[in-house]
């Protein structure tokens, strides 16, 4: 086991000196269905130390249990920081259930379904933990550390196969009676009979099944088969794997004019969802994370996705509410999940003492 002391390009985050760093320290623990990130970070946000271990969904999640137990017994005794890691926080996909620290139904992880995650750990390593869906984990890393850093409320919509979504009020997430607070992909935005279909089992005409990477898919293979013409048209009959929303932006890039009309209409519909998320939580400052922003601000296409994102708000929302909303890119990256989890074991604990 390492104690990373330097960051791998695009690997792990950038590692902190221990001597350098205050105590306490916190655990944030992101589980996916392919790999278990745990970050251990100190009280100002700062990594100390990063390992990412394969999630091996189909061993079982008591297994898996035990291999994160392993690798935070192993970490705090090399870094002596044993007895000064007072809470861990710990995300997961949903569905879920939050107070009873439950996995219901995770796509991602079909052999832990039932799964009680939190008591299970919590055997294992003693001491408090906080569960929490990844969005909102995501979203609360933001908050804390990232694109929402010094503001009282943010919604981070999350853009990947799907549209996840963490909302924080005043300084606390929205995590709902049903552990379903948040899912700001499937409130809706379009109410037609014929409106398309949600990616991951949600209802017809939700924001997921126009703004994911999955959509933008879905609406250029409905375009290309329509007729249209474009670069793209070469994947036509292939898998939906070779048709990619990367692939996408990658025409776009080129002046593919298909490939601009999906990404324009892709920033319409997140606008339409963002107005009505805006209106009803006002809450000054939306991020957009994930791995679908079409280069992000460093980029052509991806400055004219953010353009077209803020004027549909602006048609739709009251002058002074626009002036008053922030809509930018998150600024963590995949990073943002761990630290947000270890942010907000850290928030619990400052509670609790």
């Amino acid at each position: 086991m390492s104690l990373r002391s330097a960051p791998t390009p695009g690997n792990s985050p950038q590692i902190h000196p221990i001597e350098q760093s205050t105590a306490p320290y916190y655990w944030g623990i992101d589980i996916g269905g392919t790999g278990i990130k745990l970050g251990l970070v100190d009280q100002q946000g700062d990594t100390v130390a990063y390992e990412k271990i394969p999630t091996r969904e189909g061993e079982g999640a008591p297994a898996a249990m035990q291999r994160i137990a392993d690798v935070v017994t192993t970490v705090e005794s090399g870094l002596g920081v044993v007895g000064k890691v007072p809470h861990i926080g710990l995300g997961a996909p949903g569905p879920m259930d939050l107070p009873r620290g439950l996995l219901v139904a995770p796509p991602q992880l079909p052999s832990w379904w039932g799964f009680n995650i939190v008591d299970a750990l919590t055997k294992l390593l003693g001491r408090p933990i906080s569960f929490l869906n990844d969005a909102n984990a995501a979203a609360f890393g933001e908050f804390w550390i990232g694109t929402g850093r010094g503001s009282q409320s943010m919604i981070l919509l999350t853009l990947g196969t799907g549209v996840g979504g963490g909302i924080i009020v005043d300084g606390e997430l929205v995590n709902g009676v049903n552990s379903f607070g948040s899912e700001c992909g499937h409130i809706l935005v379009d109410p037609s009979p014929t409106a398309r279909l949600c990616v991951w089992g949600g209802g017809r005409g939700q924001l997921e099944a126009y703004a994911s990477a999955s959509a933008v898919v879905d609406r250029t293979r409905d375009a290309l088969t329509e007729g249209a013409e474009s670069s793209l048209s070469g994947l036509l009959g292939g898998s939906n794997s070779e048709l990619t929303a990367k692939k996408v932006y990658q025409a776009a890039a080129e002046g593919d004019a298909l490939a601009l009309r999906i990404i324009d209409e892709t920033a319409a519909w997140l606008g339409i969802g963002i107005t009505s998320l805006v209106h009803a939580l006002d809450p000054g400052v939306v991020t957009l994370g994930g791995a679908m922003n079409f280069g992000g601000s460093g980029c052509p296409i991806g400055q004219r996705f953010l353009s077209g994102i803020r004027d549909e708000f602006k048609s739709r929302t009251f002058e002074n509410v626009f002036e008053g909303t922030s809509i930018a890119f998150a600024s963590l990256g995949a990073d943002a999940g761990y630290l947000g989890l270890a942010g907000y074991a850290r928030k619990q604990a400052m509670k609790q003492s």
